[in-house]
């Protein structure tokens, strides 16, 4: 019983979006074996988020496991007047993302994984632009890294 009040605990401390499940396939002298991939983006909407990614062998255990792989990059984000301090493009793989700080009011545009991770951050107003890779891992992970660095910018301004 403890163990049920932790988890529904755990959930309500963050909330969690699916980004992209897959089912993979490896074969092996019998056939093909299939497993699951679910990549997940965290966040409590109060400047936390994270990505994470699992396998598992049914869904339910993939995007749970990808739920506490998520927790455990979890990253702070430095937010001013829900927006972000200044623009920031970063690039991981092949990914290019570029944000903008916007005006209030103007809301979030961005476009599928970069709107995942900005509204689970608690940002309401960005501008945003997804170059390169159409990943979605790939970009949510860019994503994460560049407002993880706009907290050491924003930090350097102030």
């Amino acid at each position: 019983m403890a163990r049920k009040k932790l988890s529904k605990r755990e959930k309500a401390e963050y909330e969690q979006k699916l980004l992209e499940l897959a089912r993979v396939t490896r074969v092996v002298k019998g056939g093909r074996r299939f497993r699951f991939r679910a990549v997940l983006v965290v966040g409590n909407r109060n400047g936390k988020v994270g990505v994470g990614v699992a396998k598992g062998a049914d869904v339910s255990e993939a995007v749970r496991k990808a739920f506490n792989n998520g927790k455990k990059n979890i990253v702070q984000v430095k937010r001013y007047n829900n927006t972000i301090a200044c623009p920031v493009q970063v690039k991981f793989n092949k990914a290019i993302v570029m944000l903008r700080p916007a005006k209030s009011g103007r809301g979030i545009v961005a476009g599928g994984a970069v709107r995942s991770v900005v509204e689970l951050a608690g940002i309401r107003d960005i501008v945003s632009k997804s170059l390169g890779s159409s990943s979605k891992l790939s970009v949510a992970r860019a994503t994460v890294k560049a407002l993880e660095q706009v907290k050491t910018l924003s930090s350097r301004n102030s």
